[in-house]
């Protein structure tokens, strides 16, 4: 890292979504000079951070791998280890760890209109040591949520609790779980990937739930991998990335458009593999399909689990905890060795960093989002933010996609600085993710930019709508 340089872009984390920037700079803006900035000590964002049993994708790899360098292995669902040593590959591939400062943090960037320039405040975690950088463009990969703790929501007398009460983005490694009585509380997508990986080790995994969610099973191998693999790698992978996008889009737009028979057909499949009545109590929820993030697990795992007697559901409120484990409202108690508050994220944008123009703070939900990449009167700076209706990483490569188009035009036009700016006539009417009603999403909804009612600045949640305007748009 040189402050004495003037860099082209400052790429912020090197998850998925900053080595999907770094990659494309590098394929299609090759004279571009950039640095990513990460805050851990390594690549992964993440699949370095979360080490919770059973951590895996809860979206197909072959769209949630990065374009510029496809998913090789042949699950459909991949486990966490799987995808950092896939992300380390691509790194590897591209050169870019050498452009990685790692253990550094963006604390603030501040926009100079005299020079059209982002000076970018850094923080060494090591030293403590502050210093800037400048930059034409900022790209934040920081991802959506807060690194440092997840949501773990204040629970009536937890400090009784004799055992390990932990929330998954705490997770540790070394605990051993081996016979232990285990409890998981919540029942989105990270309670159902750790309730059936758990329960093999474990003596028993009671999740309990205020409310169920939509859950359902897809194969966990593709079925005819082996016979697209005769033809050509490259047509193999091409031909079932494009069949799941269509597939990803087709089924969601279905299921919105008729919600009514899509809510009857998932808890039919989810009948043909337990009981009714469990069903109707337990995986039955009071809202339509989507609006809510679907869930998706391989294979049946959890319903076999369930099946085996290795774990239960149980839908009630937490009334308080005691020595041994939780007391429910209904007054049952429940004992266990270890609690895991599997009950979400706390939301962030841009990694916590603040935003400036020429010394004044942005509030950036006083924004409106351009094409989801881009926010009104803050020039040079893209966010990338993933679908929440499929896979992250496309929406991720689009972003990327989109920046390189940029730099290449205003290079080529000799433009210093472009900026999105609110046409007269628009009506500000939605906020960025009104459709969705998942509790993460809502304790947030403050903090999100405004969407309007018009192309460009309409979060379409569409993938081929995006990459077209991406694509071929102006």
């Amino acid at each position: 890292m040189d402050p004495s340089k003037i860099y082209d872009v400052v790429i912020i984390g090197a998850g998925i979504s900053g080595i999907s920037s770094a990659s494309h700079l590098q394929t299609y803006s090759p004279e571009a000079e950039y640095i990513v900035i990460e805050n851990r000590k390594d690549i992964g964002g993440t699949w370095d951070l979360f080490k919770y049993p059973g951590i895996r994708s809860d979206s197909d790899m072959h769209t949630m791998g990065l374009k510029l360098f496809p998913w090789p292995g042949k699950k459909f669902l991949a486990d966490g280890p799987s995808i950092k040593s896939y992300l380390m590959k691509a790194v590897e591939h591209f050169n870019i760890k050498e452009k990685i400062s790692f253990n550094t943090n963006v604390v603030a960037i501040n926009w100079n209109s005299l020079e059209s320039l982002w000076y970018v405040k850094i923080k060494n975690n090591e030293s403590n040591k502050v210093f800037e950088i400048k930059s034409r463009f900022v790209h934040s990969c920081a991802g959506y949520y807060r690194y440092s703790s997840g949501y773990k929501p204040e629970f009536k007398s937890s400090h009784l609790f004799n055992g390990l009460f932990v929330h998954p983005q705490e997770w540790n490694e070394s605990i051993d779980y081996k016979n232990k009585n285990i409890v998981v509380i919540g029942s989105g997508a990270t309670a159902i990937t750790l309730v059936p990986a758990m329960a093999k080790k474990a003596n028993h995994v009671t999740m309990i739930q205020r409310s169920p969610t939509y859950i359902a099973s897809m194969s966990d191998e593709y079925k005819y991998l082996h016979y697209l693999a005769k033809i050509s790698q490259k047509f193999s992978y091409l031909f079932i990335r494009f069949t799941n996008i269509l597939r990803q889009q087709w089924m969601y737009r279905q299921i919105r458009k008729w919600p009514e028979k899509s809510r009857e057909k998932i808890l039919d499949l989810i009948k043909d593999e337990l009981p009714k009545e469990f069903v109707d109590e337990h995986l039955t929820p009071n809202y339509y399909p989507w609006e809510q993030r679907l869930c998706i697990i391989p294979d049946n795992d959890l319903f076999k689990a369930i099946n085996d007697n290795k774990a239960s559901i149980i839908t009630d409120s937490i009334d308080e905890f005691y020595e041994d484990g939780l007391i429910l409202k209904s007054g049952k108690r429940i004992e266990a060795d270890i609690i895991i508050s599997a009950t979400g994220l706390v939301l962030e944008n841009f990694g916590g960093m603040e935003i400036l123009l020429d010394d004044n703070r942005i509030e950036i939900s006083n924004t409106v989002t351009y094409k989801s990449m881009m926010h009104s009167d803050i020039p040079n700076f893209l966010n990338t933010f993933g679908y929440i209706n499929a896979s992250w990483t496309l929406k991720a490569d689009l972003t990327s996609k989109f920046l390189t188009r940029l730099i290449n035009f205003m290079k080529k036009n000799s433009y210093q600085s472009c900026r999105p700016v609110i046409p007269k006539d628009m009506n500000l009417t939605d906020e960025w993710l009104s459709e969705f009603s998942s509790g993460y999403i809502q304790r947030a909804r403050n903090i999100f930019p405004k969407q309007g009612n018009k192309k460009p600045w309409v979060n379409t949640q569409n993938y081929i709508i995006d990459w077209f305007e991406i694509n071929h748009g102006k």
